[in-house]
């Protein structure tokens, strides 16, 4: 990085020292290696949009809360090695168990400022003076988060479970008035609302590849959300198919943000973000539906014409498998129309000019009718046909 190299080697010196400490403590506790391995794709990022862009300072966010989500896993792979197997003797373990049970609040107050920052990491200067408010209030709740770990570890036995965590919870620490905490507690999601109001206001002054950029930063939002909400739902459910999706929205809430933020930063596949959305909300569509047919085609023939049970689903299967392309076909043409207009009328475009084209002679009328074609499906600035005469 041009103007702070040396930020950029601290930060992924850090990331990899963390990274071993993690590898280090799989034995003790796979879920720090498992918080350590998450990180990977979020520094890569990072670290990407670093070199490529030096002047962006959300390659530097990126790394930054990289080495937080370490040090958290970290921690909590120590505090289990410290005090689940070793009775509380080894050194600086009551440091590990503060950061283990209280720095989780950090990633949720450093990850939204790549939304603020996005696509550049410039800021106007009346959207710095907020950029100041919020990075005052996270570092009050950071540090009365920290103070009441301190707290709760000093005045009581240290007790964690094997997922480092303290298992005992002694009262909150004296001098913090509750009305402070409250008010900070509800300011973050006010600053959050105004990070998503910059960027739809935006989103209304932009056009071409800036409203590409805004448009894949919604996908990762989204996509976040969705991801968050779904780890929540299935971390109380129990089973194993509710831990391999509780695992999947955990990857998705993960992941979404940053790598929807590295393609609009770097510019890789823009225009590629029409077509995923709407094939992602198409077979959204098709699994929620056909999901909900399985079900219902399940109970009723089960319930009603009491039907043997596998034989139900054997019929159910195969009913579904026969709906999925039809289903398919339609829901697309459905989300095309309504979500992907463009391209779709750019499509009817094509095909019935390809249907006119069958039954022309004339070569003026095919290049005038070729030329209005293109003008109707791309909107170029531009249109020339050039055709050779010498046959």
């Amino acid at each position: 990085m041009r103007r702070r190299p040396w930020l950029l080697i601290v930060l992924c010196a850090l990331v990899l020292a963390l990274l071993g400490l993690a590898v280090s403590l799989a034995i003790v506790s796979p879920t720090a290696v498992g918080l350590a391995f998450t990180t990977l794709p979020v520094a890569a990022v990072g670290l990407v949009i670093a070199r490529r862009q030096p002047g962006n300072r959300i390659g530097l966010l990126l790394l930054g809360s990289s080495v937080v989500f370490l040090l958290y896993g970290v921690a909590e792979g120590y505090s289990v090695w410290d005090y689940y197997f070793h009775g509380g003797t080894l050194p600086v373990g009551p440091a590990a168990v503060v950061i283990a049970s209280e720095l989780w609040s950090a990633i949720f107050l450093i990850l939204p400022l790549a939304v603020l920052l996005f696509p550049d990491g410039k800021l106007p200067s009346r959207w710095r003076m907020i950029l100041r408010a919020y990075l005052a209030v996270s570092a009050l709740i950071i540090g009365i988060l920290l103070a009441s770990g301190a707290w709760q570890v000093s005045s009581a036995p240290i007790v964690v479970d094997g997922q480092g965590q303290l298992v005992n919870n002694p009262p909150a620490p004296p001098g913090v008035p509750p009305i402070a905490i409250i008010i900070l507690a509800a300011a973050v999601p006010v600053f959050w609302v105004s990070f998503v109001v910059r960027q739809v206001l935006s989103w209304r002054r932009a056009n071409g590849e800036r409203r590409a950029q805004l448009k894949w930063l919604l996908a990762g939002s989204a996509a976040s959300v969705i991801g968050l909400v779904g780890t929540f739902l299935f971390a109380h459910v129990s089973g194993l198919l509710a831990t391999v999706l509780d695992a999947v929205m955990v990857g998705v809430a993960t992941f979404s943000l940053p790598l929807c933020i590295s393609f609009a930063i770097l510019k890789y596949h823009l225009y590629d973000i029409d077509r995923l959305i709407s094939r992602t909300l198409s077979y959204a569509l098709v699994t929620g539906l056909l999901a909900g047919a399985y079900a219902g085609l399940v109970l009723l023939a089960t319930e009603v014409f009491r039907f043997h049970s596998t034989v139900a689903v054997a019929a159910s299967t195969l009913v579904v498998a026969a709906l999925f392309n039809p289903l398919r076909r339609r829901v697309q043409h459905a989300i095309d129309q309504r979500f992907n207009r463009a391209r779709y009328d750019a499509d009817r475009t094509a095909a019935a000019f390809a249907a006119r084209l069958k039954d022309e002679v004339d070569l003026d009328s095919i290049r005038d009718d070729l030329a209005g074609a293109v003008q109707q499906a791309l909107e170029p600035a531009h249109v020339s046909v050039w055709i050779n005469e010498r046959g």
